[in-house]
């Protein structure tokens, strides 16, 4: 098994790397590049939804990103200590009807010795936005890596 760094236990400069290439991967929307990054044997706790390994992650993200059009996500490190790392997030997309979504939410994180996450649980709301609102357009650019994001 191959190592993903950064590896655990986290400084905040490696956990806000973590966040960072995290986002960047689920902004490219590709299931099977995003799963590389979680253990062959992840769980995850996802609204309602539980997962157990690589091959039900690729699924739900297939699903997910078939139902969630134009997705754009940005993460923001809330906390660390030793092998976990947890996130507030938000990110926009429209559903078929065409209604845009801005949706919040915090995941808590636990990563093995190889840097892959084991663990995932995502809380999430939905908030109905006009495409007016729409304020997280595509992947973040590198001049905004490590900069916050206004809760509202």
């Amino acid at each position: 098994m191959s190592d993903r760094p950064p590896l655990p236990p986290f400084t905040r400069e490696t956990a806000a790397r973590k966040v960072q290439a995290a986002e960047d991967a689920w902004n490219t929307r590709d299931p099977h590049r995003v799963a590389l990054a979680y253990s062959e044997d992840s769980v995850w706790r996802n609204r309602d939804t539980f997962l157990t390994g690589r091959a039900e992650i690729v699924a739900f993200l297939t699903a997910k990103w078939a139902r969630e059009r134009d997705y754009a996500l940005r993460k923001d490190l809330w906390a660390f200590d030793g092998d976990r790392i947890a996130v507030r997030f938000q990110y926009e997309c429209r559903d078929a009807d065409g209604q845009w979504w801005r949706s919040y939410g915090n995941e808590l994180w636990e990563f093995d010795e190889h840097g892959l996450m084991a663990r995932r649980e995502a809380s999430i709301n939905d908030v109905p936005i006009t495409e007016g609102e729409r304020r997280i357009l595509g992947a973040r650019p590198e001049a905004g890596y490590g900069r916050s994001f206004p809760l509202q």
